[in-house]
């Protein structure tokens, strides 16, 4: 079905372009200034690192619901081979076949598009069959150190999971937000725990991908009015799924991506963040997340660690 004129109206109220110049190709990222870097130091205090990574593996989140996009196929072209002659010292060498946004990862600004048109109003022909995304690439993302912010909705329903298809709505960010003890700032990552991801991690990986919870179209201007850089959740497709209006597919990617110049991420593990968090009594830390940096990527694998 075509854009709503509901969508239209929201892509109004939430659009970023020209805030940062007319060729800026950060976004959001912009928000995380020096500053937010130093505040974001200063909320370690016990050093506990929690990873935030699936594990990278043949057998991985994806279903082959979302076609193209394949798990991690590993190969080895090399085993303890002798390079230099017989004795000397010997090399393993090994290659990997796999979608960028296979697993945990971070969407590239030119994930999706509307209306012909990216970020900053940049045309949709940017990308190409040969070189990918000839702008707004991934690796054009800003180094991703910040304070991180979980908003474990899952926990403020006082249940381990959301149903399936739950749209996540304002009053459910503000509840988990109450229940973090913090107010999301600018400058934050907010990774939204839904904890869908068990499924996955129970061996169902179809369960796993559908119907799902997710970020409701009602969302992005909660995240742009707090001037959110970036925010992640533990699903495979970011939004619910089926969509919340039947017909209307990833609105949320593009609100956040094409219009707010957002990042946003899929398949992050929170599980194990999400007990940390209840146990230490806090919900905001240091977070490193920087994208791989694939030169016209349209996404990329990334390894998170949060630090309490």
């Amino acid at each position: 079905m075509p854009l709503p004129q509901e969508f239209h109206d929201l892509a109004r109220r939430v659009n970023n372009w020209g805030r940062w110049g007319p060729d800026d190709e950060l976004g959001t990222l912009n928000l995380i200034t020096p500053d937010v870097v130093r505040a974001a130091a200063a909320t370690v205090r016990s050093g506990r690192r929690v990873p935030l990574a699936l594990p990278l593996q043949q057998d991985g989140v994806q279903n082959g619901m979302i076609l193209g996009r394949v798990n991690p196929l590993h190969t080895m072209v090399a085993i303890n081979h002798e390079l230099f002659g017989p004795g000397t010292v010997a090399v393993s060498d090994d290659t990997v076949t796999m979608g960028l946004q296979a697993a945990t990862h971070w969407d590239a600004l030119t994930h999706v598009s509307h209306s012909g048109r990216f970020y900053n109003g940049r045309p949709a022909d940017i990308v190409t069959p040969h070189r990918g995304a000839t702008a707004l690439g991934i690796e054009k993302a800003a180094p991703v150190v910040s304070r991180g912010v979980l908003l474990d909705v899952a926990r403020a329903h006082g249940t381990a999971r959301l149903p399936g298809g739950h749209a996540i709505t304002p009053e459910d960010l503000d509840a988990a937000e109450e229940l973090a003890g913090t107010t999301v700032r600018a400058g934050d990552v907010v990774l939204v725990r839904t904890g869908q991801l068990q499924h996955y991690l129970a061996g169902d990986r179809d369960a796993y991908a559908m119907p799902s919870p997710g970020l409701s179209l009602r969302t992005p201007e909660w995240f742009h009015a707090r001037d959110v850089a970036a925010v992640a959740n533990d699903t495979l497709v970011f939004e619910a799924f089926p969509p919340e209006i039947e017909g209307l597919w990833l609105p949320v990617h593009a609100l956040h991506l094409v219009e707010m110049g957002m990042l946003q991420g899929q398949n992050w593990n929170l599980e194990e963040l999400s007990t940390a968090c209840a146990e230490e009594g806090r919900y905001a830390f240091l977070l490193t997340a920087t994208a791989e940096p694939f030169v016209g990527g349209t996404g990329s694998p990334v390894a998170p660690v949060a630090v309490l």
